[in-house]
């Protein structure tokens, strides 16, 4: 905790801050944005941080600060993203480009395989990029799914993000994973294989639950002017879907080209500077392959190939009608940082991990313990796994553990119950057009809990197995 702060008011604070959150949002006319820092101020108030700027620690720690510098490092981070993909959605589905890759996907995956083909492309997609960026660039593809086989678009969704954060959590080069490695000191490759052996039972667990209860739950899909509505709910008519003319829409490559590129981009940096290639040329595809730069780059590509169908009145009337959709998403997703960041200013988040670290709690526990503690309290899932690793690593070590069962122990736990603190959940729920509290926590909550609980059970069949 930082000095003159007490962590069990803190603790009280968040606690009253939820419940607000949750009521507020349940049974007012106030919006989840406005709920957001309504909360965040709460949090802060009651748990006694200043409310004026003091400089503690060497930092400056206010309220205000919190909220402002929590808002805009999340927005710094994917709020662009957002918006590129977005304005790059609305394009795919105002040429029938979108229209074209669900056919690709239906004719490569084959009939009610629709959920299976998200999940497995969220599964690989997310190793080289960040999951909110990944659900943001793919979901135009599970909403044109959605319309043309007429299968739910959050059962879709849900199966997508499954694949895409469990990759991005388990498996390196992402950040997290790769921190914990580090941590460790263990061998990444060797923790790839471990990682993704592991992410597979979590990710077809994930996909159970997106497409035998999500659709019976929320049987939504999008309609003509791309807004997701509740539809009846019936069988899949495959009869005449695959036989449908598509010569008025733009060709199969030509429509991926804007998904695709930015993904290689993306991966190409990633991996480049895993291993230290930055200079040169490489230095140069490094900077493409930044998100901002990469995303960027597909709605270029978008407006040039796919846009020049539309006249100009039409093509900015569209792009202008993604950017009206995207504030919406950014304010809420920046208000998620917010609550966040006042967590992590706090100190809230390091002292519930060490009073944790101090329990008599066996080894390869103790990692995925903290982990899911941190997890929920300030919901980053890279802070949640770098300060599981940080503070269990000695003790992992020190006991004579393997410690890659303590890396992976500190991913796992960094999966539990996604919800307000976590930006993936709101641009899983937003885009999919959720904005019931329950629905929200049903489509995107219960998804990482139960990759989380999957993972547990692994992480104690390990211990079981090895100590």
């Amino acid at each position: 905790m930082i000095e003159g702060l007490s962590g069990d008011r803190m603790m009280i604070g968040l606690l009253i801050g939820i419940v607000f959150l949750i009521l507020v949002i349940l049974k007012t006319k106030i919006h989840s944005f406005i709920a957001l820092i309504l909360c965040t101020v709460i949090v802060g108030l009651i748990g006694g941080m200043p409310m004026t700027n003091e400089v503690i620690g060497g930092k400056t720690v206010s309220i205000v600060n919190s909220i402002t510098s929590g808002f805009g490092g999340t927005l710094g981070s994917i709020g662009i993203i957002i918006g590129f993909g977005v304005i790059m959605g609305q394009i795919f589905e105002a040429t029938g480009a979108a229209k074209r890759m669900a056919f690709t996907f239906l004719r490569l995956f084959g009939k009610n395989r629709e959920e299976e083909a998200m999940g497995l492309t969220g599964f690989f997609v997310s190793i080289p990029i960040f999951c909110d960026s990944g659900f943001v660039i793919l979901s135009p593809i599970a909403k044109a799914i959605s319309r043309a086989v007429k299968k739910s678009v959050i059962g879709l969704g849900v199966a997508l993000g499954g694949g895409l954060v469990i990759t991005h959590t388990m498996v390196p080069p992402t950040p997290g994973p790769l921190g914990v490695c580090g941590i460790f000191s263990i061998d990444v490759g060797k923790f790839i294989l471990y990682a993704l052996v592991l992410s597979i039972p979590m990710t077809l667990g994930c996909l159970v639950y997106a497409k035998y209860y999500i659709p019976r739950k929320l049987f939504r899909i999008p309609n003509e002017n791309g807004e997701i509505v509740d539809a009846p709910r019936g069988q899949p008519d495959f009869s005449t879907l695959l036989k449908e003319d598509l010569s008025d829409v733009p060709g199969t490559f030509e429509s991926f080209a804007p998904l695709v590129i930015p993904i290689l981009l993306i991966l190409i940096n990633t991996v480049s500077t895993a291993f230290g290639m930055t200079t040169g040329f490489m230095g140069f595809l490094v900077f493409l392959g930044q998100p901002i730069i990469a995303v960027g780059i597909g709605v270029l590509l978008s407006i040039v190939t796919l846009a020049r169908r539309l006249d100009r009145k039409t093509a900015l009337a569209e792009m202008e009608k993604g950017m009206a959709s995207a504030g919406i998403i950014m304010l809420v997703t920046g208000g998620g940082g917010a609550l966040g960041q006042i967590i992590k200013d706090s100190g809230l988040g390091t002292y519930m991990a060490e009073g944790m670290a101090s329990a008599n709690i066996p080894i390869i526990i103790l990692p995925l313990a903290i982990a899911t503690v941190m997890r929920f309290i300030q919901g980053s899932g890279t802070v949640a796994m770098t300060t599981a690793a940080s503070i269990s690593a000695p003790i992992v070590i020190a006991a004579g553990v393997d410690p890659i069962f303590g890396a992976i122990a500190c991913c796992v736990g960094s999966l539990f119950f996604s919800y307000f603190n976590d930006s993936m959940f709101w641009v899983v729920n937003r885009m999919l057009g959720v904005s019931e509290v329950k629905e929200q926590m049903m489509v995107w909550s219960v998804t990482t809990t139960i990759a989380w609980a999957i993972g547990v059970v692994e992480v104690l069949v390990l211990e079981l197995v090895w100590f």
